[in-house]
């Protein structure tokens, strides 16, 4: 009998980060893309920064934070006693980090896209700027944003560097399905790492199958 433990562990973990991710994602992206201050650029390359690193080099960054010693670790286990390192709470955040980008660059160019004069005409006609996000731009970018919302969850779901840096491989706590597929082919277990490798590419082909049918329709030739 194969365990899914680290399976169901990974949804959780994946489902936790993707909600983390839109909380800060969203206003960070419609920032990025309506607002005009200095170094925005330069901002946008930091954030999407994850996407570039060798997972082991955003890992142990994350450590040099998070951990005991770190600036926001230390802090956080002084002034209320939460401890991130080698705890769910640490996959979960090490897992927002590496997908990050994956919904911020989406999220933003679709808010890129909505015509702006469409916003105007909704002030034009007494909207305060709230009821403008809600009534006319969040529908009009909904693909982009839906699309980055799944790329973003299958990268956390499939997070393996950062994951093991920052929570560690421990079973039945932190231990992930991509932890216990490189445990189960270090230990001989090739039935345990195929039977949790089916089971990731299996949601990682409908998250991409999800994300076509989110994208924004072609135009075909006449």
């Amino acid at each position: 009998m194969i365990d899914l433990g680290p399976l169901r562990l990974s949804l959780m973990v994946a489902t936790a980060a993707t909600g983390l991710i839109v909380a800060v994602g969203l206003p960070v992206a419609l920032l990025l893309a309506r607002a005009r201050f200095p170094f925005k650029e330069l901002l946008a390359g930091v954030l999407v920064l994850p996407l570039v690193l060798p997972p082991t080099v955003l890992g142990y960054l994350l450590l040099l934070l998070l951990g005991r010693r770190g600036t926001l670790g230390g802090w956080l286990e002084q002034s209320i006693g939460v401890v991130l390192v080698f705890h769910r709470s640490g996959a979960v955040l090490a897992s927002a980090v590496a997908a990050f980008p994956l919904f911020l660059l989406p999220a933003r160019g679709a808010f890129e896209a909505v015509d702006p004069a469409l916003e105007d005409v909704a002030r034009l006609l007494g909207r305060g700027e709230l009821s403008v996000l809600r009534s006319v731009t969040l529908p009009l970018a909904w693909r982009g944003l839906a699309s980055g919302t799944i790329l973003a969850f299958a990268r956390a779901l499939g997070d393996f560097g950062a994951t093991m840096m920052v929570a560690g491989n421990i079973p039945g706590e932190t231990q992930t399905a991509a932890l216990a597929i490189y445990d189960a082919v270090q230990a001989g277990e090739p039935l345990r790492a195929a039977v949790l490798a089916a089971c990731i590419s299996t949601i990682s082909i409908a998250a991409l199958a999800a994300v076509q049918l989110a994208s924004p329709r072609r135009r075909t030739s006449p």
